[in-house]
């Protein structure tokens, strides 16, 4: 899920206590010579064997019976899937009992090749229907989550529906204002169309700005919007949303309307600190954007710092999400009455004890943390939003209905190679490399020869 958090440099295998109450006798794991028996969690950052531990501290009667003992690989150079297909294959005692997805590849274990090891929720003791009710949870996240049977086996804790990112200064010297409300009608917010944007993108050029910082920044909007996602039965789908991406693409660049940067190099993070080649509106992204991704290259930690508190948040023209991660079971654990504790106080619990309140409200690790929009909106809705970094805007104002137009019925197993071999393809045509049917027929062919997926 969020990149800024996945540099760990090696497997991590940390035994702690663990906890919950209500213990059952049908969980017959593996025991220490302590006499506790063994959860096996993995993972690729170390965020939710962050939330596991404060579960843990918060569950003495739990903790007093479980030990958890975490595997954390990161996904940076493709080596989580792999080691976790094999571990899930292999069953036996260093086999997981819970893990986690990102939205790259969520529906490989969800609904796709793995996804015969994935335990419905209702099998782990969970009411899952009434309790993603009460919850409020978003549909995309629960669709992402349910299985070809119609069970789910995966929900995640953050929200990630996208919203417009921007810089109030810069509004502010093109627009005359830095009102989200003006922001957004100015961008075309809510309109479904990227007509708008661009006019706007004019304007902005015309006084030196760019509208973003690379072709990228529109690219999660655009992915995540598509009607269709990448397969039509076994067969290379290009929704002609997606395939309208090349011409987007080519107009930002054509036109100096970006900076040509690419997402996660460090061109792209200069322009969050206003020191690109000119300065930016902003980034399309989630509220995990702004948190860990933004305030960390904004160079500053306080209001008059870098970029800090220059920054606030509205409607975007189409609606999207980017990222997030998934929680998932193994059907064949012997301690599924106590993972589904641990996961139901993640993922569902929208108390002020459960974990969605305290990440919503910064308080997982005391008070004065980082907020993040979460998959409850019930939760959502009893938080404050409101953060120095924007302002004191209150971003739950505009990520909480951002959430209800994401779409996700739009993925595939295959996503993240796919999505990498078109955005290469599009990066070619955009640089005058190759034609735009050239650039077509390309990517076509590299997704047989890579995937053995025919178009």
């Amino acid at each position: 899920m969020k990149k800024a958090l996945s540099v760990i440099s090696a497997i991590a295998l940390l035994a702690s206590s663990v906890a919950a109450t209500g213990c059952s006798k049908k969980d017959e794991g593996t025991t220490t010579k302590d006499g506790k028996t063994v959860i096996n969690l993995w993972t690729f950052t170390d965020e939710v064997p962050g939330m596991v531990k404060k579960f843990m501290a918060t569950h003495p009667d739990f903790d007093a019976k479980y030990e958890i003992k975490e595997t954390i690989i990161p996904t940076t150079d493709g080596n989580y899937q792999p080691a976790l297909d094999k571990a899930l294959q292999g069953g036996g005692a260093d086999a997981p009992d819970f893990f986690c997805a990102e939205a790259a590849f969520v529906l490989k274990y969800t609904q796709g090749d793995m996804s015969s090891y994935a335990a419905p929720y209702k099998d782990l003791g969970i009411d899952v229907d009434n309790e993603i009710k009460a919850a409020d949870i978003a549909q995309y996240s629960v669709d992402i989550g349910t299985n070809p049977s119609g069970d789910v086996v995966g929900l995640g804790y953050q929200a990630t529906g996208g919203a417009f990112i921007y810089r109030r200064s810069v509004a502010k010297a093109a627009f005359g204002t830095d009102d989200p409300a003006t922001v957004s009608e100015k961008i075309g917010g809510g309109s479904g169309s990227w007509d708008k944007f661009f006019e706007a993108a004019d304007e902005l050029k015309k006084k030196g700005y760019g509208i973003v910082s690379g072709d990228g920044d529109l690219w999660h909007a655009v992915e995540n919007s598509s009607d269709k996602g990448w397969l039509d039965g076994d067969k290379l789908y290009i929704d002609p949303k997606r395939e309208e991406f090349l011409d987007l693409s080519k107009k930002l660049k054509d036109n100096g309307y970006h900076n040509d940067t690419e997402d996660w190099g460090d061109a792209w993070f200069a322009d969050m600190k206003g020191e690109g080649d000119q300065e930016v509106l902003g980034f399309f992204g989630p509220a995990w954007l702004i948190n860990y991704t933004l305030a960390a290259n904004c160079g500053g930690e306080a209001v008059g710092e870098g970029t800090y508190g220059d920054w606030a948040v509205c409607e975007p023209p189409i609606g999207f999400f980017w990222g997030g991660t998934w929680l998932i079971a193994n059907k064949d654990s012997k301690v599924k009455d106590a993972v589904g504790q641990i996961i139901d106080w993640i993922t569902l619990d929208c108390t002020q004890d459960g974990l969605q309140y305290m990440w919503a409200n910064g308080t997982l690790n005391g008070e004065g943390g980082t907020k993040d929009c979460v998959a409850s909106g019930t939760v959502m809705a009893m938080s404050d939003g409101s953060l120095d970094f924007l302002g004191g805007q209150n971003m739950f104002d505009v990520f909480v209905p951002a959430n209800q137009f994401a779409n996700g019925k739009n993925l595939t197993q295959h996503d993240e190679k796919i999505n990498s071999l078109w955005r290469g393809q599009v990066r070619q045509y955009t640089a005058g490399n190759k034609s735009r049917d050239d650039a077509i027929k390309d990517f076509k062919q590299e997704v047989a020869d890579t995937l053995d997926i025919q178009s």
